[in-house]
């Protein structure tokens, strides 16, 4: 175990691979989708409304962080004008399935229960994210992941004592960032990026 305040280093590294990722975007080199960003950003800053009701303290800021991140990414789609994913009927049905989660937190209004909620729109919300970077890997690269496993594992170790409430969500997003991460550096290997083009891409869709 180690020192709680460990997790302002994992908010830092997370945040740093959130900004890398929003300049990559404005640079048109990726192009993220914005479904899943949008639910990144919502569905962990609820988690980490209900772990400050439920007075988590510390390891609270590993959610703060993980939303902020991607809030910064999705004003970077818009602000690029190829900076973002079309979005089709695999990406809705995803993210309404993910809204779905959120509802249900507003339902149950517990904290444990609106963690686990947050934890499954984040997972519903990174699905169109995941089938992109297998499909067009050209489209990602893994440094947000890579930043987000670090989050995660920092996180997980500096927890003082292991309850459902955190724990949930570390472990989501560290399982989530290595799926991520490893998707596009496989895939990546297979694509050749002086093939590409985002905006012929994007017109093709």
């Amino acid at each position: 175990m180690i020192s709680p305040h460990f997790v302002w280093l994992g908010a830092a590294i997370s945040l740093i691979g959130s900004l890398r990722y929003a300049v990559l975007t404005l640079r048109g080199k990726v192009m993220p989708n914005r479904v899943t960003w949008f639910l990144w950003a919502f569905a962990p800053l609820i988690g980490f409304a209900a772990q400050i009701a439920d007075g988590v303290g510390l390891p609270a800021v590993f959610l703060l962080a993980v939303g902020l991140g991607p809030a910064l990414i999705l004003i970077a789609s818009f602000a690029a004008r190829s900076g973002f994913w079309q979005i089709g009927p695999f990406d809705l049905v995803c993210g309404g399935a993910s809204v779905i989660a959120l509802i249900l937190w507003l339902t149950f209004d517990n904290p444990l229960l609106a963690v686990i909620a947050a934890s499954a729109a984040d997972l519903l919300a990174g699905l169109p994210t995941m089938r992109k970077a297998w499909t067009s890997p050209e489209t990602e690269r893994p440094v947000v992941f890579l930043a987000g496993i670090a989050n995660g594992l920092i996180t997980l170790l500096s927890l003082q004592h292991w309850e459902p409430i955190e724990y949930i969500f570390p472990i989501q997003i560290t399982l989530m960032g290595i799926t991520c991460a490893t998707i596009i550096l496989v895939r990546g290997r297979r694509t050749r990026p002086s093939s590409y083009s985002t905006s012929d891409h994007r017109q093709s869709l």
